[in-house]
């Protein structure tokens, strides 16, 4: 599965997991057991204690979800030429052979888009 431009979750799977927290909250109320919750949900138990916690502090409004972990740095037209980029090869930027690294794409973002990212 490939994610969004931004990395983490699409909006429909960041909807489906807020929709298993609210579950979870629906069970917390019924004084369910997280290991019971886990099973049902099939989740992990640290996730519903973590759940479990954030409810007990701030109600149903701490499992909501805060939407995604951050925005693209790059537009559509500039994430292609990105693409485009990438698709040279790491020889073409310079490096001895033909093999990606996220340092190398980082190095080549820093220097194709003028921004400090090394």
């Amino acid at each position: 599965m490939r994610y969004a431009q931004g990395g983490g979750l699409t909006d429909e799977r960041r909807a489906f997991r807020e929709k298993l927290r609210m579950e979870a909250a629906e069970r917390f109320q019924q004084g369910k057991e997280n290991a019971d919750i886990a099973h049902a949900l099939r989740v992990s138990v640290r996730s519903v204690q973590r759940w479990r916690k954030a409810w007990s502090q701030d109600g149903p409004r701490a499992l909501a979800s805060k939407g995604p972990a951050s925005l693209p740095l790059l537009g559509d037209e500039l994430f292609a030429v990105l693409e485009r980029e990438l698709l040279k090869g790491p020889v073409a930027h310079g490096w001895p052979d033909q093999t990606w690294t996220l340092s190398r794409i980082k190095t080549l973002i820093g220097r194709r888009f003028h921004k400090s990212y090394t």
